[in-house]
């Protein structure tokens, strides 16, 4: 299921020709990045980070210091590269690279020309369908233009710090830094997908999360018990780990790994995912018809949807507390009206003439 090298059979994978970044994005992803790029206003901030921002001198950091990935260095991952990229019809490839790290991890940044930097554990630790994986999540990040705003965040993060002995300056990045924050974690459920449909094997983007999790070696892991870790998280403890749950999430860029899992498998149950396969999906040159009205309506009803359906024991309460506001309302609504129309009832019989 791999590759002609390992002596296994090939898995055949269909390429979604034309295919536009819709078709893997969260719709909170989305909604966010459409509603942020209709702020008037907003393509002149993001042309100052371009001129304060010297990318050139970044991207020289890892010419310098890593490994540029080409069908000289590190073939093995060029060819997995270049199979991830096929698959979702991308032309162009960003430069890769390869830098020293014991972390299994990848990154897309830039503003102008963004590049795809991943470790040399996961080079290491990774199968070759679980890396076509991890490399068509990162080309999914650079297709939906997350990079952009990626970098953008990595530099209002060392501003943050940089004006940290100034309080109300603090507080007003945190809070855009918190909000991009929450848009970054929907962003890497995107590229979830993306990975997904780079590799179209969905057993080998769930092996990638649990690596992820718990380091290269999978002959102690069993995929079950991992998901039912990912169910225990979801709904298990009470309102003490839900609010533990917010501590761990609120400041990160990632959701969990055993989140992320569940969200991909509720994804691929949707049928979604089949659907896409099948050549149901978006084409890049539609993009120019999508509604941003639209993808705003589906990115709050992908938050209701959620509320609606999540275990958690503090969304749980939340739910009931909005039932009882509404029933509370409802039946003070209703004595209301009784009360009107008793009174208009009333009403009448005085004046009726004896």
């Amino acid at each position: 299921m791999t590759t002609e090298e390992s002596g296994k059979p090939v898995r055949r994978r269909v390429t979604l020709t034309g295919i536009s970044s819709r078709a893997w994005e969260h719709p909170a992803d989305r909604g966010a990045l459409s509603a942020l790029r209709e702020l008037r206003g907003f393509d002149d901030v993001v042309k100052a980070f371009f001129g304060m921002w010297n990318e050139r001198g970044f991207r020289l950091q890892f010419l310098a210091g890593a490994i540029r990935v080409d069908h000289r260095q590190y073939p093995r991952v060029y060819q997995r590269y270049t199979e991830a990229a096929q698959t979702l019809d991308v032309e162009e490839l960003p430069e890769l690279y390869v830098n020293q790290s014991p972390i299994i991890n990848g990154q897309a940044i830039g503003l102008d020309r963004p590049f795809i930097v991943i470790t040399t554990a996961a080079v290491e630790k990774l199968d070759d369908d679980e890396l076509r994986a991890m490399l068509g999540h990162e080309l999914g990040h650079v297709r939906s233009g997350h990079a952009v705003y990626k970098t953008i965040l990595m530099i209002l993060t060392g501003w943050a710090a940089a004006v940290s002995w100034l309080p109300v300056g603090v507080m007003a990045l945190r809070a855009i830094i918190a909000a991009m924050l929450e848009w970054w974690r929907k962003a890497e459920l995107s590229a979830d997908r993306a990975g997904l449909l780079a590799g179209q094997d969905p057993a080998a983007s769930l092996r990638l999360l649990m690596k992820l999790a718990g380091g290269g070696d999978l002959s102690q892991i069993d995929t079950a018990a991992f998901l039912e870790q990912a169910a225990e998280y979801e709904g298990g403890g009470d309102l003490r780990d839900s609010l533990h749950k917010i501590g761990l999430t609120a400041w990160s860029t990632h959701p969990v790994p055993v989140a992320r899992a569940a969200e991909l498998r509720k994804w691929v149950d949707s049928g979604a995912y089949a659907r896409v396969l099948e050549g149901d999906y978006p084409r890049r040159d539609s993009d120019g018809d999508a509604s941003v009205t639209e993808d705003v309506k589906a990115a709050a009803n992908a938050y209701r949807e959620d509320f609606a359906t999540s275990q958690d024991p503090l969304v749980g309460l939340l739910r009931k507390l909005g039932d009882g506001a509404a029933d509370l309302a409802g039946s003070a609504a209703g004595r209301a009206m009784n009360w009107a129309n008793d009174a208009a009832r009333r009403g009448r019989r005085d004046d009726d003439p004896e």
